[in-house]
């Protein structure tokens, strides 16, 4: 209901801003409200009974839509909160061709800055210290929130595969969410295919969205691709202890502290293994430091994939993006490789993290 009246304000606002005559109107009206729609097509299944071309441009066409008619709401809240302390004439929003180009080439800029910065990929260096616990330096890539489906085609996920390859890295970590919300078009495409490309062993832990598309499948996919996948487990190699958790999205996942870490409560750390976990959403991240986890990689927020959205993100979570460090615990909370929804990063980035434990 709150969106259908969000949508309406906007589209009120649009009639009454634009010089033309009713059916002129009525029929730019009509084709936003038509280019919102689409949106919805995903939740009831359509886009699977679409060929992957009609599938792919719906899903985009939808998703690009919602994130243009929001910065409107934006705009038109302001200019009416202008109107009311009156510094906006009303002239301003009727009928007004200068406000309508200035708009329309505003919300352009917008989505075309959004688009380049999202396909910019940022490259985050970080280091840790294994205090003596590595027989030899250990470069690990570790990325989250893929989201591979209908926007983030095989096409996409071939450069990232490129990307995380010239790195050169012993271990690739990932944090959840590699598909996004159907299993389709990662089935079509044969994208595990690309993920049999990369060059270290690949260790992941399940995210909410494994769960929205089809956790079975999902797993089965993974399996194919070459994937180790950790749910409540964990694994040694190459002197590291990695831990993947399942996704809060099952009430019933093991608990943290349930996990036998190897030596956990001696103080010398040169008798503990370095240890790396991975859990897709980052809550209750205390759990890590009493846990004695020495670092742990998280995705989920994408710190709002928007701004003012990464206001929101930044209230809601600890630390929403970025490193954090409780007690020799280290965290880094990642905005994530990929995105779900339309392909627009503005105020935040898409990134991965190259991990040297030294």
């Amino acid at each position: 209901m709150m969106l259908a009246l969000l949508l309406i304000y906007v589209l009120w606002h649009i009639w009454a801003l634009l010089p033309l005559p009713a059916y002129g109107k009525w029929l730019l009206v009509t084709i936003v409200a038509a280019c919102f729609s689409t949106e919805f097509l995903g939740f009831t299944g359509t886009l699977d009974k679409m060929s992957l071309g009609w599938a792919s441009f719906f899903y985009n066409l939808g998703n690009k839509s919602i994130i243009i008619l929001f910065y409107l709401l934006i705009a038109f809240i302001l200019l009416d909160l202008g109107r009311l302390v009156r510094l906006v004439p009303r002239e301003l929003l009727h009928d007004n061709l200068t406000v309508s180009i200035v708009l329309t080439v505003l919300m352009a800029c917008i989505a075309i800055y959004g688009s380049i910065h999202y396909h910019h990929k940022q490259r985050v260096e970080l280091t840790a210290d294994s205090h003596g616990r590595l027989s030899q330096p250990l470069q690990v890539v570790m990325v989250s929130d893929l989201h591979i489906g209908y926007h983030n085609r095989r096409v996409d996920l071939a450069k990232w595969i490129d990307l995380i390859n010239s790195e050169h890295p012993d271990i690739v970590l990932i944090a959840g969410d590699i598909v996004d919300f159907s299993m389709h078009p990662v089935f079509e495409e044969e994208m595990a295919a690309e993920f049999r490309r990369l060059e270290a062993p690949v260790y992941a832990c399940l995210g909410n969205h494994e769960y929205f598309s089809d956790k079975q499948k999902a797993q089965q996919f993974y399996k194919d691709a070459g994937i180790n996948l950790l749910v409540d487990s964990m694994v040694n190699i190459k002197g590291l202890t990695i831990i993947g958790r399942d996704d809060r999205m099952n009430p019933h996942r093991k608990p943290l502290s349930q996990f036998s870490i190897p030596d956990s409560g001696k103080t010398d750390l040169q008798f503990m293994p370095y240890t790396i976990l991975l859990d897709h959403q980052p809550y209750n991240l205390e759990e890590a430091a009493k846990a004695g986890i020495d670092f742990q990689f998280s995705g989920h927020t994408h710190r709002g994939q928007i701004w003012p959205l990464s206001w929101i993100t930044d209230a809601m979570y600890e630390c929403s993006w970025g490193s954090l460090s409780k007690g020799k615990t280290q965290y880094y909370i990642s905005s994530g490789l990929g995105i779900w929804g339309a392909k627009y990063r503005i105020g935040t980035q898409s990134e991965y993290v190259v991990l040297t434990i030294k």
